[in-house]
């Protein structure tokens, strides 16, 4: 086996792929959710992307790490905002993503903090 190099891809840069491509935000509901402008969230996700097709069409490692965050301790409950009903709700640490907002029954929501 052999040692592949790597890229740095900074957390906030892994969370604006996630929120932008695999939750389909929009940029300014994605930027919102990170506290950050809609320019500065798409300046962060168009270089996550770069880093990120770096990695597959060059065969390089991906290494997260770096970037402004905090671990939730146990005990902390976590905010979701529903973008269909604007409905706010908390969700105990540990369960997982909810299935879908618990007033409307949608899925297009996000978490707050």
């Amino acid at each position: 086996m052999f040692e592949l190099e790597e890229v740095q891809l900074p957390v906030d840069a892994m969370e604006s792929i996630r929120l932008a491509d695999l939750l389909g935000m929009t940029h300014e509901e994605a930027g919102l959710q990170m506290g950050v402008s809609r320019a500065t969230f798409g300046r962060i996700v168009e270089n996550a992307r770069a880093i990120v097709a770096d990695a597959l069409i060059n065969g390089k490692a991906i290494r997260v790490d770096g970037g402004n965050y905090r671990v939730m301790t146990q005990g902390e409950t976590r905010h979701f905002k529903c973008i269909v009903c604007d409905h706010n709700w908390k969700e105990p640490r540990g369960t997982g993503r909810p299935e879908c907002c618990p007033k409307c029954n949608g899925n297009n929501f996000f978490r707050q903090a």
